[in-house]
């Protein structure tokens, strides 16, 4: 994928800018080739205009009044004449002001300004009455506003190149009526949208050869527009614009013309027209990135000249055509990233001057043999990854190609290893991760992959020893498979080594200790999951250029080095799941760009140590089940940058702080239109990155995360001896996902105010010694799928709501006090509270409660008239019941009296013996 891309770009800016490669990668030095000395007049206008002029680069220092002007750097006069002619100013990085004394260049036909930088100032309006100008290039020189109308008067000009200015804008274009000359026009990046009728001005130049309006935020290309007057256009790139809408029909009235059309990135949709492929001296075609859906027409095959195809990253669906067969002229096909299936024709092996092929994230079935590579003799870049293809040939196959990049990622290549790639002597890059390849690395394999720049073979099941080679690649992946022995050599060009999860061993220090790595330039070092023994060595000085080192999950021993800490550029360092015990050293403070700490799963049993809160770009600290007590220091709210927090089971103590608000990364959203740098969790190079990968419980179960770390919030403070109360600060972490506060010794209630962490997709109370009603806000938290607050003391309802009842009654036991669903435990009114609910929108639960409360009252009523009843029917029963009660009235009353005036006597002789 990205050597398609690369080449691309590369056909793209040769095709499409020529002037631009020819005049502009180089300054122009120009000297006179005759006797004829520079005007007089011309050479103070120059002195002038480099007066205001900023030259950080210095490539005016040969203008100077003591040397004929005609010798300048970037200057070119006439040879009869000795007027100025030209000025070559390109990529120069000037500044400041362009004089109007340009204007006195009377003769000035051609002035390039490109790619410096203006500072966002405005284009001179006096450009507009450089009468004599042919070719104005101002482009990439930052320039900014309203594009001037003057420019419209340059009735000579035949190339415009005011693209890559991205704050330049148009009130219209109605100006450009005069430039009846124009024959190049690149507009890249202005912004046009306030000129709805642009195409039908753009089609009045009679000689426009070349049009760029590629990101210009153009709306509409008039599909009903039935004819478009480009009678002389053979370059077009509206790339990057909004169409949202249907190619339209009138590309076919530039069939004798045009030669490369671009429209990648436009929002259009539909199917591709047959009319496209009525271009019949087309050469160059890009409908990338859109939202084009259909089948490709099986017209494709009329485009006899077609050198480059690319229809990635679209809806296209059925099979690829056996047309293809026919473009005997192409270079570069690319069809991947679509909904293509079916099976590949062979006709693709026909094409004899194929130089790239990608079909790669599409749903083609069958197999690849040797005839579809028949005569693709200058085939160099293959790439059919993540397809559900098999690459069924021959062991004994020949290639006709010599490869320089293949891509056979996720493909069916096993189950045995690929005797065909040892015929292959100038590949620069191979990937085959998860491609099924088992069974015994073939006895050439290390000596052949070490002319290899990148190398990934991840996910296979490829076993063997690893002899005593010398590495040499400078990218080498081989996670996840079955390699054993000890860790090999490594030469001066290895930069990234991924040995993880595999099965080395011996001693870590043979490795690290070797004399050669005196000259390594290793940046990422990955050989976790492994049975690597002994303890961490000193040779850390042989390994300054690492900024990723995992060796995590061996059986390594001992305590950390001390010249660890000699390790300033390390950005991650990892070695979880071993037996290190001792101190942390405080020498790790120098290593000031750690974005990540994963030391967990040891046996430090210390206190977390304060300086670790002085590493500022700390993005993920994991000090998981390493024995760590004491109390969880408070400067670690200064870690503002901190997005995971793992300290679960160990034995910290005393209370949760309560300035977790200050940690911002958690507070607040990642900045929009900004880059959110996560270099500490992600090293990238060409054709690839390594991915750090973190095993977090978030949901109650341990679970890996790699591509999607970045995205983590987390706080697990579980299994420990936590006490006090959850700090009700901790509502204001809006960015939180996961939280974990369970096995601890807390009390007192939940924040009411959680209801406001809206992210939170996980929390975990249980196992504590909190009280009070679970907060009614909780009920707002509409992505919470886990949630345990089990074994505590909540009483009253559980709050109604879709999320909170959806949970297992098992995540709400251990509450005697609490009630109501998912638990079988009814929830009992308040005495006193009305009876006069109204019966609409009633739960089951409400209904059987008032059922349960119309029997009490019917009970109620019978006891009562049965007692009643009887006193008041019968005279004997009422007197000897009122008599009853007389007396009992009279026996409280005088026992009342003489208690209370006993106590007084009490109180009042125990005041006067004071």
């Amino acid at each position: 994928m990205g050597a398609s891309f690369t080449t691309h770009h590369v056909l793209f800016l040769v095709w499409f800018f020529p002037a631009t490669f020819s005049l502009s990668f180089f300054f122009f030095k120009a000297e006179s080739i005759s006797n004829v000395s520079c005007n007089e007049k011309d050479k103070q206008a120059l002195l002038t205009l480099k007066r205001g002029l900023t030259d950080h680069e210095h490539v005016l220092s040969s203008w100077s009044d003591h040397k004929d002007c005609c010798i300048w750097d970037g200057v070119s006069c006439d040879n009869k004449t000795g007027r100025v002619t030209e000025l070559h100013l390109n990529y120069s990085r000037l500044g400041g002001e362009i004089s109007g004394s340009l204007l006195q260049l009377e003769h000035l036909n051609y002035l390039d300004l490109s790619n410096n930088d203006f500072n966002c100032t405005p284009i001179p309006t006096f450009l507009g009455s450089m009468y004599s100008l042919t070719d104005l290039d101002l482009l990439g020189a930052n320039f900014c506003g309203l594009i001037p109308h003057q420019l419209g008067n340059l009735s000579r000009l035949r190339y415009l190149s005011l693209g890559s200015n991205s704050d330049l804008y148009v009130d219209n274009l109605r100006w450009m009526s005069g430039l009846s000359a124009l024959q190049y026009l690149d507009l890249h990046s202005a912004d046009l949208h306030k000129e709805v009728d642009w195409l039908q001005i753009m089609s009045k130049f009679p000689s426009l050869s070349k049009l760029n309006l590629q990101n210009c935020q153009l709306d509409s290309l008039n599909p009903s527009l039935g004819f478009v007057n480009f009678t002389s256009l053979r370059v077009l790139s509206l790339s990057d614009n909004h169409f949202n809408h249907e190619i339209p029909n009138w590309f076919s009235n530039l069939s004798t013309s045009l030669l490369r059309l671009s429209l990648y990135g436009s929002s259009l949709k539909g199917n591709i027209p047959p009319s496209i492929f009525n271009l019949e001296k087309l050469e160059y075609l890009d409908l990338s990135d859109n939202s084009l859906s259909g089948k490709i027409p099986d017209s494709l095959g009329q485009l006899k000249h077609l050198i480059y195809l690319d229809l990635r990253i679209n809806p296209l669906s059925g099979p690829i055509p056996s047309s293809v067969g026919n473009l005997s002229q192409m270079q570069v096909l690319l069809l991947g990233l679509n909904k293509l299936n079916g099976t590949v024709p062979k006709s693709l092996g026909l094409l004899s001057n194929l130089f790239a092929v990608s079909i790669s994230f599409s749903f083609f079935t069958g197999s690849l043999d040797e005839a579809h590579f028949s005569k693709l003799g200058k085939l160099k870049q293959l790439d059919i990854s993540y397809t559900p293809l098999f690459f069924n040939v021959n062991s004994n196959w020949v290639p006709p190609f010599q490869l320089e990049y293949v891509d056979m990622s996720s493909c069916k290549i096993g189950p045995n290893f690929p005797t065909w790639l040892h015929t292959q002597r100038s590949l620069w890059l191979l990937l085959l991760p998860l491609s099924g390849v088992s069974g015994k690395a073939p006895s050439w394999f290390w000596d052949w992959i070490s002319n290899i720049h990148t190398v990934d073979l991840s996910n296979n099941h490829i076993e063997g020893d690893v002899p005593d080679i010398l590495l040499n690649s400078t990218i080498l992946k081989l996670r996840s498979n079955h390699f054993k022995g000890r860790l090999p050599r490594l030469s001066a060009n290895v930069e990234v080594l991924n040995l993880a999860d595999n099965s080395f061993f011996g001693p870590i220090s043979t490795f690290l200790c070797q004399k050669m790595n005196k000259k390594n330039k290793v940046k990422v070092l990955d050989v976790s999951n492994n049975f690597l023994l002994g303890e961490l060595s000193n040779c850390w000085r042989y390994w300054q250029s690492l900024i990723h080192l995992n060796l995590g999950g061996n059986n390594l021993s001992g305590r950390i080095p001390y010249s660890l800490g000699s390790l300033v550029e390390l950005k991650s360092l990892s070695l979880q799941n071993n037996s290190i015990y001792g101190d942390i050293p405080s020498s790790l403070k120098r290593c000031s760009k750690l974005g990540l700490i994963d030391i967990g799963d040891n046996n430090f049993s210390r206190t977390i140590p304060l300086w670790i809160t002085k590493l500022t770009q700390l993005i993920v600290l994991r000090l998981r089940s390493s024995g760590f007590k004491g109390n969880i220091p408070q400067n670690i709210c200064q870690l503002s940058f901190l997005r995971i927090l793992d300290l679960a089971n160990n034995s910290l103590s005393g209370p949760i702080p309560s300035c977790f608000k200050n940690i911002s990364a958690m507070v607040m959203p990642d900045p929009e239109n900004q880059d959110v740098y996560f270099d500490s969790l992600e090293y990238e190079y060409d054709y690839g990155s390594y991915l750090e990968n973190l095993m977090l419980v978030p949901k109650g179960h341990e679970l890996q995360y790699e591509e999607n770390l970045k995205f983590v919030r987390s706080i697990d403070l579980s299994s420990n001896k936590l006490s006090g109360s959850i700090p009700v600060e901790i509502s204001v972490l809006f960015e939180l996902v996961f939280l974990n506060l369970s096995r601890n010794h807390l009390m007192g209630n939940i924040p009411e105010n959680i209801g406001i962490m809206k992210k939170l997709e996980s929390i975990d109370f249980s196992q504590n010694h909190l009280s009070g009603e679970i907060p009614p806000s909780m009920s707002n938290l509409s992505f919470l799928n886990y949630l345990d607050l089990s074994y505590n003391d909540f009483s009253g309802r559980i709050p109604s709501s879709t999320q909170l009842q959806s949970f297992d009654a098992v995540r709400y036991f251990g509450n005697p006090q609490l009630c109501g669903a998912p638990l079988p435990k009814r929830c009992i009114p308040p005495i006193g509270e009305s009876h006069n609910r109204t019966s609409i929108g009633k739960t089951k639960e409400d209904s059987e409660s008032s059922s349960f409360y119309m029997g009490m009252g019917v009970g109620f009523a019978v006891g009562f008239w049965g007692v009643c009843g009887g006193l008041f029917l019968n005279r004997t029963w009422r007197h000897a019941y009122f008599k009853f009660v007389n007396d009992k009235k009279d026996w409280f009353y005088v026992t009342t009296i003489l208690k209370v005036k006993w106590l007084l006597e009490k109180l009042r002789s125990g005041h006067l013996s004071k």
